[in-house]
């Protein structure tokens, strides 16, 4: 799915609705490759938190590329330093949010870059190259919308099951 504006966030109208938010929990990521590992972490305690544990390796599995995609291609192009270079900024460039509504939990990944994500027809035989289509595959929804001033949020919706929903 790919955004002119905020009308990209068509999906999460009526279907999560502020007042029926539950939860939300965020956190800081460095430029550094290593933060899509502590962005694992964060996904497993905060849904563990939440008792939605089953929903671990798709919303996983999708913050891993959004957090991968984030540091590639939206640190280097935006206004903080590449993944590889030492952190010399006390501002994280890549932020990553989990909202958990009564029947959904939305992933969202905010970078520096104005540059919204580019989905390609995936080789399976490349070694890149199929991140959004392993994040249109694992969740029920997906989009971006730029931010007033610079950068972006890349985010994506998943369902919780009806047995787990309060």
């Amino acid at each position: 799915m790919r955004s002119d504006g905020p009308s990209v966030l068509a999906p999460l109208k009526g279907v999560a609705p502020a007042t029926d938010r539950l939860a939300s929990s965020a956190c800081e990521l460095l430029a550094r490759y290593e933060s899509v590992a502590q962005a694992r972490r964060f996904t497993r305690a905060t849904l563990a938190g939440w008792d939605l544990a089953e929903l671990f390796d798709n919303v996983a599995l999708v913050t891993s590329e959004l957090v991968t995609n984030a540091l590639r291609h939206g640190v280097g192009t935006g206004t903080g330093p590449h993944p590889n270079a030492a952190q010399t900024s006390t501002t994280a460039p890549v932020r990553l949010s989990l909202a958990h509504w009564a029947s959904r939990v939305v992933c969202s990944v905010r970078d520096p870059s104005d540059r919204g994500p580019v989905p390609t027809t995936p080789d399976f035989a490349a070694e890149s190259g199929r991140g959004l289509h392993l994040v249109e595959s694992c969740s029920g929804a997906w989009g971006w919308h730029p931010l007033p001033g610079s950068g972006k949020v890349v985010w994506a919706l998943f369902p919780i099951p009806a047995h787990t929903a309060d």
